[in-house]
């Protein structure tokens, strides 16, 4: 895997493309403006054929263009990159499919068309100083022969990225490797991957990608996108961070504030297991768990929830011990009998079965004076 690895988030394009998801030209600033304190570099800002409110918001983005690589999304048409390139845009991507589906269905061209246009679109953003980043759209069902030879089209051209999309998310890691490696010993462009979680696999297919020669990589958000979503940000950061030892510059104690951000923007929350940034991560409820975090921290986290800007909870519930109740006790300055102690487990459990959830600290304090004013026996 390269050292020079680039993570490109991609919320506010294909993340915003997800059903029932419209961002105000306020919202997508606020969610900007996150990305960037978090330390992102390369940020995926929108679509400007859209005009209206994301051009509104694409021109305020600008003005921190010195911070950061802005990319604008463009269909393969002359007018639409133009469009960008006038806004302010130094860098640009432009969307083409390769499979013959795509070819087909969405486009109504063939192949000849596809290589001749991509040229031509390239070498016109090229002409303008842009950074120049082109996609084989729907790779997972293009024919491999033909990947390496688009990727050597759009390289002699001038293209600066070729983006790999797995547009729907059909490919394995051992499938998305071996197009990336395929595409990599054809041509010596820089190649992106661009994942979709249709089966699950677009965190494995992304590392797979960039296993196999890939240096650049989308993400978004809370792995916000199009039907399943894409690759979340977090997660694929701290993966690279554990599995690769790759720091990619961003602000790990931001990642829990970003996915607040962005599920405030959708409205949508986060599962509690979400992976980095659940409220279940760093929470420990069973007896087992629990007793070993009270010894060790590190016993059941594979890191430190500060490290991503979380916090660690021991709570109370059906799955909790007696020692977990004694603690929190403790923590009250309350030491119960031994005999309180088992009864207030019983309850507990009971309880927590009964309200279908956690057992809050002023519950348990209440659960443990109902056993001690008990009748003995009972």
């Amino acid at each position: 895997m390269r050292d020079d690895l680039i993570l490109e988030d991609t919320t506010l394009r294909d993340g915003e493309q997800a059903p029932g998801v419209a961002f105000a030209d306020v919202t997508k600033v606020r969610i900007f403006n996150a990305l960037v304190d978090a330390g992102l570099k390369w940020i995926e800002a929108g679509i400007p054929a859209m005009g209206g409110h994301d051009v509104r918001a694409m021109q305020e983005m600008l003005e921190r263009r010195d911070e950061v690589n802005l990319v604008a999304w463009n269909r393969g048409v002359r007018a639409d990159i133009e469009y960008s390139l006038s806004l302010g845009f130094r860098a640009i991507h432009m969307g083409l499919p390769t499979s013959n589906i795509h070819l087909a269905n969405s486009v109504k061209k063939d192949r000849a068309w596809l290589l001749s246009t991509a040229a031509d679109m390239v070498k016109l953003a090229k002409d303008q100083g842009a950074f120049v980043s082109i996609s084989a759209e729907d790779m997972g069902r293009t024919d491999i022969e033909f990947l390496q030879e688009y990727a050597v089209v759009v390289q002699e051209a001038g293209a600066d990225r070729l983006r790999l999309s797995d547009t729907i998310g059909i490919l394995d890691p051992a499938g998305y490797g071996e197009r990336v490696a395929a595409v990599a010993s054809a041509a010596t462009i820089d190649l992106q991957c661009h994942c979709h979680n249709d089966f699950g696999l677009a965190i494995a297919n992304t590392l797979a990608g960039l296993a196999a020669g890939a240096r650049y990589f989308h993400v978004t958000v809370n792995a916000i996108g199009e039907r399943a979503g894409m690759p979340d940000l977090a997660q694929m950061v701290m993966a690279l961070r554990q599995f690769h030892n790759r720091d990619l510059g961003i602000r790990l104690d931001h990642l829990e504030r970003l996915s607040a951000v962005l599920a405030e923007a959708t409205g949508v929350t986060v599962p509690p297991w979400q992976p980095i940034v659940g409220s279940n991560v760093f929470a420990h409820e069973s007896g087992i768990h629990t007793n070993g975090m009270l010894r060790d921290s590190s016993t059941f986290e594979p890191f430190p929830p500060e490290l991503v800007g979380g916090t660690r909870q021991l709570v109370v519930g059906k799955h909790s011990g007696r020692r977990m109740i004694e603690h929190v006790l403790a923590n009250f300055g309350i030491e119960a009998e031994p005999e309180h102690l088992d009864a207030c487990l019983t309850a507990v459990r009971d309880r927590s079965v009964e309200k279908q959830g956690l057992i809050s600290d002023d519950e348990l304090i209440g659960i443990l004076k109902e056993v001690q004013g008990a009748p003995a026996g009972h």
